[in-house]
C-alpha cells in the first residue's frame, strides 16, 4: 500500500479524524432510541413503521459491512471513508428535512449505507498508520469511543429534544451530525494519508450475495423477535442461515482454488487469531450495548429517571474506558492473552457489582451506590476489546486489512444482535406484564439480564486458556 508523499505525518491526528466519524456514527445509533416516543407522536406512524427507523439502519450497516471493507483493499481506504462520511452527512440531512415516516425510513437505510462504507476504513487504516507496537493504543481509543457514544447519546437526545430547537423537536438530532460530518470530510481531506488500493483484488458478486443472505438469515429474526415476538415465519430463516454461510465458505473456496477475487480472502478465514479475536469481540459486544439497553430502561421505566438523569448516571463507565486507553498505550503488543483475561475479569466484577448495588436499592436510586461498579467495567471493556482487535487484524495483509475489518465489525454487529434478542427476551420475561415504576419487578428483571452478562465475561475469562491468542506475526 503507498501513502501520498504530501500527507501529513501526524498519525494521531488522523486517529482523531478516525474517531470522530466513528463517533458520529455510534452516538447516531443511540440518540435515536431516546427520539422514538416524540418521532410516533409527530409523524402520526404505526409501531412497525417506527421500529423500522432502526431496522432499516441496523440491516444496511450489518450487510454492507463487508463488501464495503473489501471495497477499500480494492479502490483506496480514504476514498471509501470519504465517500461515506459523505452519504452519511447527505442521508442525516435528508433525517432531519423528512415530511414523513416513509421518507424518514428510506433516510435511514441510507445513513446505514454511508456508515458501513466508512466504518470499515477506521480499524482498516491503523495498521497503515502505525507499526505494531503503537496500535493497541489507537484500537484503546476506538474502545473509548464506543464507551462515550453509548452514553453520550442519550444525553445529547434528551437535551436536544427538551430545548425543542426552533420548534423542530426531534429533527436536531439528525441535522446536528451536518457540521460534525463536514469537519470530518474537510479534516479527512487534509490529515488522513491516501492509501491506493488494488483493484487487481476484483470484486466477488456471488461472494457479497451469499453473505447478504446469510446475514440477512440471521438478522431478520434477531432484529424483529424483540419488538414482534418470535413469529413462525422466522423459523426457515434461522434454519437456511447454516446452508447459506456454508454455501458463502465453499464459493470462497472455489475463489481462491480458481485464483478468482475473494471477498474474504481464504487465509483470513482459516486464521486462527482472526477466526478467535472476531468471534470474541462478537461475545464481547453481545453483552455490552444490551446491558445499557436495559439499564436504560430498569432506571427510566422502573424508577422514573429521565433519559438525561439515566445517562449521567452511566457516566463512570466512559470515564473507565478513558482510563483504560492509556493503558492500553502502555501495554502496546505485549501480554496479549493476560490482558483479554485481566479485562474480562475486571468486566465481570463490574457486572456483578451492579448486581450487588441494584439487588440493594429498594428505594430511589443511590449514584454512589453504582458507579464504582461502572467504572470497573469500563476499565475492563477498555483493557479487553483493544487486544481483540490486535489479534483479529494482526492477521491481515496489507491488502486485507479493509476485508478483515468489514468481517471482524460484521460479525460484531451480529453479536449484538444476539445480545439484543437474548439479553432483552430475559429482561422484557422476568419483568412479564409488570407496569411502569413496579420497582420490584424491573429490579428482577435486571438482575436476570446481568446474568447473561455475567455469562460472556466468564467466557472472555476462560477462552485464552483453551485456544491460542497471539498476533500472527508472532511465533
Amino acid at each position: 500500500m503507498s501513502e501520498d508523499p504530501s500527507a501529513p505525518v501526524n498519525k494521531w491526528a488522523a486517529v482523531a479524524v478516525l474517531l470522530l466519524a466513528n463517533f458520529m456514527n455510534l452516538i447516531d445509533i443511540t440518540i435515536v432510541n431516546v427520539a422514538m416516543p416524540s418521532l410516533q407522536s409527530e409523524l402520526d406512524a404505526a409501531p412497525n413503521l417506527v421500529e423500522w427507523i432502526v431496522a432499516g439502519y441496523t440491516f444496511s450497516f450489518a450487510l454492507l459491512l463487508l463488501p464495503a471493507g473489501r471495497m477499500g483493499d480494492l479502490f483506496g481506504r480514504r476514498r471509501m471513508f470519504l465517500t461515506g462520511i459523505a452519504i452519511f452527512t447527505l442521508a442525516s440531512l435528508a433525517c432531519g428535512l423528512a415530511p414523513g415516516i416513509d421518507t424518514l425510513v428510506a433516510a435511514r437505510v441510507a445513513q446505514g449505507v454511508g456508515a458501513a462504507i466508512m466504518t470499515p476504513q477506521t480499524l482498516a487504516l491503523v495498521p497503515t498508520l502505525f507499526p505494531r507496537e503503537q496500535r493497541g493504543a489507537a484500537f484503546g481509543l476506538f474502545a473509548l469511543t464506543a464507551g462515550l457514544a453509548s452514553v453520550t447519546g442519550p444525553i445529547l437526545g434528551g437535551l436536544l429534544i427538551g430545548a425543542d430547537i426552533y420548534g423542530l423537536t426531534w429533527r436536531p438530532i439528525f441535522l446536528v451530525n451536518i457540521p460534525v460530518g463536514v469537519g470530518a470530510f474537510v479534516a479527512a481531506c487534509f490529515l488522513v494519508p491516501r492509501a491506493d488500493g488494488d483493484r487487481a483484488l476484483g470484486i466477488d458478486v456471488v461472494g457479497m450475495i451469499l453473505a447478504a443472505l446469510a446475514m440477512l438469515a440471521v438478522l431478520v429474526p434477531l432484529v424483529e423477535a424483540p419488538s414482534i415476538g418470535w413469529r413462525t415465519w422466522m423459523w426457515p430463516l434461522v434454519l437456511a442461515a447454516g446452508p447459506l454461510a456454508w454455501s458463502f465458505v465453499a464459493w470462497q473456496r472455489r475463489q481462491a482454488a480458481r485464483g478468482a477475487p475473494e471477498l474474504l480472502p481464504l487465509r483470513l478465514a482459516r486464521s486462527g487469531g482472526f477466526l478467535t479475536g472476531g468471534l470474541l469481540n462478537a461475545v464481547l459486544f453481545s453483552a455490552v450495548p444490551s446491558y445499557f439497553l436495559t439499564i436504560a430502561l430498569y432506571l427510566q421505566s422502573g424508577y422514573g429517571l429521565t433519559a438525561l438523569q439515566s445517562g449521567l448516571a452511566t457516566t463512570p463507565f466512559p470515564i473507565g474506558v478513558l482510563i483504560a486507553s492509556a493503558m492500553t498505550g502502555w501495554f502496546g503488543s505485549r501480554w496479549i492473552a493476560r490482558r483479554v483475561v485481566g479485562g474480562a475479569l475486571l468486566l465481570g466484577l463490574g457486572f456483578a457489582g451492579q448486581a450487588w448495588a441494584i439487588a440493594g436499592m429498594d428505594g430511589e436510586i443511590v449514584w454512589l451506590r453504582m458507579a464504582p461498579w461502572f467504572l470497573l467495567g469500563g476499565i475492563g471493556l477498555g483493557n479487553t476489546v483493544s487486544p481483540l482487535y490486535q489479534v483479529a487484524l494482526s492477521a491481515a495483509d496489507d491488502n486485507d486489512t479493509g476485508s478483515a475489518s468489514g468481517a471482524v465489525q460484521a460479525i460484531r454487529q451480529v453479536g449484538i444482535a444476539f445480545g439484543v434478542a437474548i439479553m432483552g427476551g430475559i429482561f422484557f420475561g422476568l419483568l412479564g406484564g409488570a407496569e411502569t415504576g413496579d420497582r420490584e419487578a424491573y429490579r428482577l428483571a435486571m438482575l436476570g439480564a446481568i446474568g447473561y452478562a455475567g455469562l460472556v465475561s466468564a467466557i472472555l475469562i476462560l477462552a485464552p486458556f483453551f485456544t491460542p491468542m497471539r498476533l500472527a506475526d508472532e511465533s
